[in-house]
């Protein structure tokens, strides 16, 4: 119940640009939740998801394996690419992820994309990126595939039949490349991203901590103080340090 007299804050709304195959996405997520967990007033913060596709090029499922996409793509060595996919793994293990590199199957997330915008009108938005991306990274499932989608889809508690018309279709194809569209407007360039509140940009994996002082600023201004637009937040994000994150370029530690 309202406190008489007092105008509580709204929720603080976080909007994450993110892809379903970028490792530092999964742990990006995770750092933000571990952060949540800590925050008194979890259950006034609203999670949104926005789409972004590291390779929109590649085929849904792609021949080879990751390594040799990784240094296909990037001109680097196997051993360099095999080696970056130890390291990546082995910061997911940090907290708590199990990233099973060797067993990945990298291709197009278009479908997926549109299949967490399916999930987010039915309040399933978060449970979608997380099984999709336990999928694709613990269980070796190529999230390009039609099927595995259906199946996925309707493990998070989706509709079979709705997900089986997305499939078909071309349904939220257009949110996916608004998503995309105002990453671009905005400046982003690498993901995971995040706004909150429309004020602060976060790039990268950033560190817990970082997280936590983050929505502790936001709820403490969340009310009396006028916003920026997020355009003003990403660029003042560029100006600090920018956590792990990966790009067209590639994947930065």
């Amino acid at each position: 119940m309202p406190v008489r007299g007092r105008v509580l804050p709204p929720d603080v709304k976080i909007d994450i640009w993110s892809d379903i195959v970028c490792p530092f996405c999964y742990i990006g997520k995770r750092h933000l939740e571990l952060a949540l967990e800590r925050f008194e007033h979890r259950d006034k913060v609203e999670v949104v998801w926005h789409s972004f596709e590291l390779d929109p090029t590649i085929e849904p499922v792609a021949d080879g394996t990751l390594a040799e996409k990784i240094a296909t793509k990037y001109g680097m060595s196997l051993e360099q690419s095999e080696a970056s996919q130890r390291g990546i793994a082995e910061r997911a293990a940090e907290v708590g992820l199990t990233f099973n590199w060797q067993d990945a199957r990298f291709g197009n997330t278009f479908d997926a994309h549109r299949l967490v915008h399916l999930a987010a009108g039915h309040g399933l938005a978060d449970a979608a990126h997380e099984r999709l991306m336990r999928a694709y990274f613990t269980e070796g499932v190529a999230v390009g595939d039609t099927a595995e989608l259906q199946r996925l889809g309707e493990e998070i508690g989706l509709p079979a039949d709705e997900v089986r018309e997305l499939l078909a279709g071309d349904a939220h194809a257009d949110a996916v490349r608004a998503d995309e569209e105002q990453a671009r407007a905005y400046g982003i360039t690498g993901v995971p991203f995040f706004v909150l509140d429309g004020k602060y940009g976060v790039s990268g994996a950033q560190p817990v901590e970082l997280f936590e002082q983050a929505l502790a600023q936001a709820w403490q201004e969340r009310s009396g103080i006028q916003l920026v637009t997020p355009a003003a937040a990403t660029g003042a994000a560029a100006d600090s340090a920018d956590g792990s994150a990966c790009g067209p370029d590639g994947c930065e530690i």
